[in-house]
């Protein structure tokens, strides 16, 4: 019989904590927990994989778990299963982890981009579509169906570079910034890379700039990475002439226009960790990341603050909180499982064709 939710909803985190261990050590190699970078510290601590939605997916499809439990949001649940063997099932323990950009992009209102898109050119012949790894499953099936692709923060621009040898423009979507923090970064200018949007006839743009454009990017956004702004870099700066400045690119333009260094959180985790001690950095990225890079490094002397003075977190991932991630584990000691992700196998099979047009590049 599945245990209701409403049965944990009172526990403490501390509770938590010691039924959680028990539930791990009952369930032993039955079960791996995937905790993403983003993931608040009382859920992160339990996880036998960390790092992003791409990695933890693929570690999660070569161990011998028989249950994926992802400490994460939908879109990476979903890549979860469609990456995972048939005999795995990959949980979500709390289903209102959404995410508000991969929300942003529909299937109804990308097929009506490429629908009015194919009035003006020859989207089949001329458009490689390309969707961030943070998109529902459906649009990553889109991407496949199209001979499109699906890419990452960290591989963006070997996906742009592969995109363009196929055809000539690349509609990319859900995240503007990453597409032309990528694509300027590539030498593209700012005037050939227009921004469709969704909720205008024909994107808001005439036909000329359609037909001049080498990316059509989509009206969306990270709404934790566009907390930070040009002028945080510059105060800081005048306290401290010396840090160094650090962003991942779903951050603004001019925000990375300001930054001395780009990329991805297994980029920024990775360059804040070798450098030299006694160094202060400022960072562009999620708030739970920074704080622990920042325990992690203050040992050597390093200072690593977080760019925005209003504290912001991803509020869809802090939703998955010790209480859920009990609730899975111990109804799976109990022989139940909650919050299954299964992708339709019809979806799946083109959303792996675009993951696979993807893993085949980089």
């Amino acid at each position: 019989m599945t245990l209701p939710i409403q049965n944990y909803a009172l526990l403490t985190d501390e509770e938590c904590d010691v039924r959680i261990m028990e539930a791990k050590a009952t369930l032993g190699k039955r079960c791996v927990i995937l905790g993403h970078h983003y993931q608040r510290d009382e859920v992160f601590k339990h996880a036998d994989f960390s790092g992003d939605s791409l990695m933890l997916s693929r570690n999660a499809a070569q161990a011998d778990a028989e249950y994926i439990v992802f400490c994460g949001v939908h879109f990476m649940a979903e890549v979860a299963d469609i990456l995972s063997r048939p005999e795995q099932i990959a949980i979500l323990p709390d289903m209102a982890a959404g995410c508000s950009m991969a929300d942003m992009a529909n299937l109804l209102k990308v097929q009506r981009c490429w629908d009015e898109l194919a009035a003006v050119i020859n989207v089949e012949s001329q458009v490689t579509p390309v969707t961030y790894i943070n998109s529902a499953a459906d649009l990553k099936a889109f991407c496949g169906r199209h001979s499109g692709t699906v890419c990452t923060s960290s591989n963006a621009q070997k996906i742009l570079e592969w995109s363009f040898a196929q055809r000539e423009k690349v509609l990319f979507f859900p995240d503007q910034h990453l597409g032309r923090n990528t694509g300027y970064r590539m030498g593209i200018p700012l005037e050939q890379m227009v921004t469709w949007d969704f909720d205008k006839p024909q994107g808001g743009l005439t036909a000329e700039q359609i037909q001049q454009a080498k990316i059509i990017l989509w009206k969306g956004f990270c709404s934790v990475h566009q907390v930070f702004q040009p002028i945080h870099i510059d105060n800081f700066l005048l306290r401290y002439p010396d840090a160094k400045v650090i962003s991942h690119p779903e951050a603004s333009f001019e925000v990375c226009q300001k930054s001395e260094y780009i990329g991805s959180t297994e980029y920024i985790l990775k360059t804040v960790r070798n450098a030299e001690p006694n160094t202060r950095w400022l960072v562009a990225t999620e708030l739970n990341l920074v704080n622990r890079l920042h325990e992690e490094c203050k040992a050597e002397g390093k200072n690593v603050h977080f760019m925005s003075p209003t504290l912001c977190m991803c509020s869809t991932m802090f939703r998955t909180d010790p209480q859920h991630l009990l609730w899975v584990l111990e109804n799976l000691v109990q022989g139940e499982v909650v919050n299954p992700i299964q992708v339709p196998e019809n979806v799946a099979r083109f959303a792996k064709q675009a993951l696979d047009n993807m893993l085949s590049i980089v």
